[in-house]
C-alpha cells in the first residue's frame, strides 16, 4: 500500500486502488469507484463520447485511466474502506453521512476506520 497526501490527512491507498489514484487523482478515483465499483467497465485509450466512464470522468481522465490500469474489460473494486477514510479524514463527513453514502451501517464504517488506524505502522516512532 502507498499513501497519498492530497488533503489534510495522509490516508493509505490500497494496492488495488493505487493505479486509479495514480492515473486520475484521489477525487476522481472516489467518484469513479462510487459510480462503477462492483461492476465491469470497458477501458479504452480511444473511448467513445457516449461511454459512461467518459460521461463521469471526462475523455482525458478516461484515457489516462486506461493507460494506467490497462485496456479492456475490468471489474472495478468497490473500495469502500478507502472511500470511508477519505470522506472522514479529508472531507470531514460524519460517520452517519458516510454510512448513508456507502449504503452500509455506521458500525461497519467505524470498524473500517478503526482497522485503518490499527494498520498504520509508525516506522519512525520510539
Amino acid at each position: 500500500m502507498s499513501r497519498t497526501t492530497e488533503g489534510p490527512r495522509e490516508i493509505r491507498v490500497p494496492a488495488h486502488i493505487q493505479p486509479y489514484v495514480t492515473a486520475i487523482g484521489i477525487e476522481k478515483t472516489v467518484r469513479f469507484l462510487l459510480a462503477f465499483g462492483g461492476s465491469y467497465v470497458y477501458l479504452s485509450t480511444r473511448p467513445q463520447d457516449r461511454s459512461a466512464v467518459v460521461q463521469e470522468l471526462g475523455k482525458e481522465a478516461t484515457i489516462a485511466l486506461a493507460e494506467q490500469a490497462g485496456v479492456g474489460s475490468a471489474r472495478i473494486p468497490t473500495g469502500k474502506p478507502f472511500i470511508a477514510a477519505h470522506l472522514r479524514y479529508n472531507k470531514q463527513l460524519t460517520i452517519n453521512e458516510i454510512s448513508r453514502r456507502l449504503h452500509v451501517t455506521d458500525v461497519t464504517v467505524r470498524k473500517w476506520l478503526a482497522d485503518g488506524e490499527a494498520r498504520q505502522l509508525d516506522l519512525f516512532g520510539p
